[in-house]
C-alpha cells in the first residue's frame, strides 16, 4: 500500500532521549572515579585495608538487604490480614542503601551509608512521591485505561504511525471477553 509520499532513500533514525545519551556517560566516569578513590586509598593505607572496607561493606549491606526484605515482608503479612494495602514505610530505599553498600566501591558506600539514615529516607520519599504525582498527573490525560489502548506501528523505513484500538463489540454482548485468541493446533 502507497501513501504517494516519497519515500527518502536513506532510513531516518528516532532522535535519543538524554537519559539514553548520557547515561552510558555517567555510570563510565562513576566507575573511573570508583577506581580511582580506591587506588588512592589503597596507597594511603595498604591494599589489605581496601579489601578488607570493600568486605565491611558488602556484609553490611547483605544484613541491611535481609533486614529490609524481612520487614517488607512482616509489613505485607499485616496488610494481608487486616485487609489493607501495605505501606512501605522506608524498606526500599533501606534495600537501595545495602544494595549501594554491597556494590565494590568508596562512593557506593557512602551514599548507601547516607540511605539508611531515616531522615534522609523521609525527606527523599517525599520528595520522590511528590515528583511521581506530579509527573503523573502531567502525563496522564485520561488516565491508565487510555495509556494502554494507545498503539503503535513502526513502518520499515522508520515512521511511527499512532492509532488506537477499538473493539467493535459493544460491552453488553454475549460474546465472551477472552483477551487473548483461542489456541489451536
Amino acid at each position: 500500500m502507497t501513501t504517494g509520499a516519497p519515500t527518502p532513500t536513506y532510513p531516518t533514525r528516532p532522535r535519543r532521549s538524554r537519559l539514553r545519551t548520557f547515561l552510558p556517560l555517567g555510570v563510565a566516569a562513576w566507575l573511573v572515579l570508583e577506581i580511582w578513590l580506591l587506588t588512592v586509598v589503597a596507597g594511603a593505607s595498604s591494599g589489605f585495608t581496601v579489601f578488607l572496607l570493600l568486605l565491611a561493606g558488602f556484609l553490611l549491606g547483605s544484613a541491611v538487604v535481609k533486614k529490609a526484605g524481612r520487614r517488607a515482608f512482616q509489613n505485607l503479612n499485616e496488610a494481608l490480614q487486616r485487609g489493607t494495602t501495605p505501606q512501605s514505610g522506608g524498606n526500599g530505599l533501606m534495600m537501595l542503601g545495602g544494595l549501594l553498600l554491597m556494590i565494590p566501591g568508596l562512593i557506593s558506600d557512602a551514599v548507601g551509608l547516607l540511605l539508611l539514615i531515616p531522615p534522609v529516607q523521609k525527606a527523599l520519599g517525599r520528595f520522590t512521591e511528590r515528583t511521581l504525582d506530579r509527573k503523573l498527573r502531567a502525563a496522564a490525560s485520561g488516565g491508565f485505561g487510555d495509556a494502554f489502548q494507545q498503539a503503535r506501528i513502526h513502518r520499515p523505513d522508520g515512521k511511527v504511525v499512532q492509532g488506537e484500538v477499538i473493539r467493535d463489540e459493544a460491552p453488553g454482548d454475549d460474546a465472551p471477553q477472552d483477551p487473548r485468541p483461542p489456541l489451536t493446533r
